[in-house]
């Protein structure tokens, strides 16, 4: 590379940009335009939306985290109380929706195991099996022939129908 550059094929620019003077003293309808729509419009619309991210950043609030409060249970409403029942059904449709997302979680965890073990899945992947079967048995257990229309109601009666059956065996036993 030279030493000394050609001044010729790259100019420097120059130090001071000259200011245009107006050829002419009639004032410029836009520069007027412009500021009566800054004040008009976009002042009081640009005040507002500033005004409301104020207000919305010292009240954060994030809807995929809704978190419901745990109700009484089905079996611990009163007689006639009808709002109870509502309620305890509603927590136990979002109960057995998580449910049935853990059993999904867990057999998603166990084909991905499946097929990053390829051959050796069924040594290297037990542990997610087992646990597959233990979660799909107990979703089984609790929901299981309810059908599509079950309901908090005969998901308690199937609930006291089994705890009758597992007394009635351990009596047998003794």
């Amino acid at each position: 590379m030279p030493e000394d550059h050609d001044w010729e094929a790259y100019k420097v620019p120059p130090t001071r940009t000259p200011v245009s003077e107006r050829t002419t003293s009639v004032p410029n309808p836009v520069d007027y335009f412009q500021t009566a729509f800054n004040y008009v419009f976009d002042a009081p619309v640009t005040f507002i939306r500033d005004w409301i991210e104020r207000w919305q950043n010292k009240n954060k609030f994030y809807y995929y985290h809704q978190k419901f409060r745990r109700v009484p249970d089905l079996s611990q409403c009163l007689e006639g109380d009808y709002l109870c029942y509502y309620e305890a059904e509603a927590q136990w449709r979002r109960d057995r929706m998580v449910d049935q997302e853990i059993v999904e979680i867990v057999r998603e965890r166990v084909a991905a195991c499946k097929q990053r073990e390829g051959p050796n899945q069924f040594q290297n992947c037990a542990k997610e099996v087992a646990l597959l079967a233990q979660v799909t048995k107990a979703y089984q257990d609790r929901y299981g022939d309810l059908g599509y229309h079950g309901n908090a109601r005969t998901c308690l009666m199937k609930q006291k129908h089994r705890m009758m059956e597992e007394r009635k065996a351990a009596q047998e036993n003794q």
